[in-house]
């Protein structure tokens, strides 16, 4: 016991006396103190004394994409913390190529009672899709919190990165290292996000390079899926036209990019520079180090709990969009355009 209050204690960066008072759940310990006790507890494997165990506020319901992609998982993480903080039992249900849809997840938690939901890159971020869906939602009074996706038609909160500017910091990044001929790889057309995506980059292409709007759209834009294969294919496409950079529209894009220009035997960021989008979790190791733009997982996901738990408290809010300023963040796949290293 002497060496688990040991472990304890350094883990949270308490005295053994505080766990111990933790522990026994007596008073006389800050809120944020009892908090890193209980989180060293978990972290070390420890079950929690049954005298400690949260009694839930309720269930709330989070439907994300398939975790493939790890800025799911990591976004699924920050909100599942941000509700248990507040006493909520976080539900994960994960939409998969040929498991449940969207629909018929909302419907399965709907069922158990949850408390509200938080919808993450659902329909509501596909304007061909059908918004109906969530009027019928409200109308059942439960309420919901959308992230990733616009649609003026829903009488909603929305937590959105701010995809546009985005954009323009790959490409005044590019730019400035003399890349005159920057492709875009992004998913389908359909998608709000992407939609955002290419107005952005449209403009900026236009700013820095002068091009126009058509010749970018045209020559500069490619469509694919959201996976690395995808990017591979996106990319290799953009390569055929002379692309000396790629902006992907996900890290998982910007690895398939440098797959494939890896296949054609290219060097990254020698001969060709790669952007990503996202900035996952381990997207920092790997080879080379990704240059990507950050997209602001904590803030996003802390303000889609804080805005949930304000429309279960009675006080809703404003059908309006949140947006968050993403972050350059330059490593290792990007330099200076082949042709413009030997000047002075």
């Amino acid at each position: 016991m002497t060496t688990r209050l040991a472990d304890i204690a350094a883990q949270a960066g308490v005295s053994e006396a505080t766990v111990s008072r933790v522990l026994n759940g007596k008073p006389g310990v800050a809120a944020t103190t009892r908090q890193s006790v209980l989180a060293a507890l978990d972290v070390l494997g420890y079950e929690r004394p049954v005298r400690l165990r949260q009694r839930s506020e309720g269930l709330v319901g989070l439907i994300t994409p398939e975790l493939e992609n790890p800025i799911f998982p990591a976004l699924a993480q920050v909100i599942g913390q941000a509700l248990t903080r507040q006493g909520y039992t976080p539900v994960l249900a994960t939409q998969t190529p040929g498991g449940s849809t969207e629909d018929e997840l909302t419907e399965m938690l709907v069922d158990r009672g949850v408390a509200g939901i938080i919808y993450v890159s659902g329909l509501h971020a596909d304007t061909t899709a059908d918004m109906q869906r969530y009027e019928r939602l409200r109308a059942q009074g439960v309420p919901f919190v959308l992230v990733d996706g616009f649609s003026p038609k829903v009488q909603a909160p929305f937590i959105s990165p701010d995809d546009r500017a985005a954009m323009a910091l790959a490409v005044t990044h590019l730019a400035s290292l003399g890349h005159t001929r920057i492709g875009l790889a992004l998913g389908p057309k359909r998608f709000v996000p992407v939609q955002r995506k290419i107005e952005g980059f449209v403009r900026a292409v236009q700013e820095q390079l002068g091009l126009s709007a058509e010749t970018v759209e045209t020559e500069l834009v490619q469509h694919s899926l959201y996976t690395l294969e995808g990017g591979q294919a996106a990319a290799s496409a953009l390569m055929d036209r002379d692309c000396t950079a790629v902006v992907c529209a996900s890290d998982m894009m910007a690895l398939g990019a440098i797959r494939a220009a890896r296949q054609r035997g290219l060097e990254v960021p020698d001969d060709i520079s790669v952007v990503g989008f996202d900035d996952s979790p381990l997207i920092a190791f790997t080879d080379p180090p990704l240059t990507t733009v950050r997209k602001p997982v904590p803030a996003m996901g802390q303000a889609a709990v804080r805005t949930l738990l304000e429309e279960i408290g009675g006080t809703p809010a404003p059908h309006s969009e949140f947006v968050f300023m993403p972050e350059l963040v330059v490593r290792g796949s990007t330099a200076s355009a082949p042709g413009d290293r030997n000047r002075p």
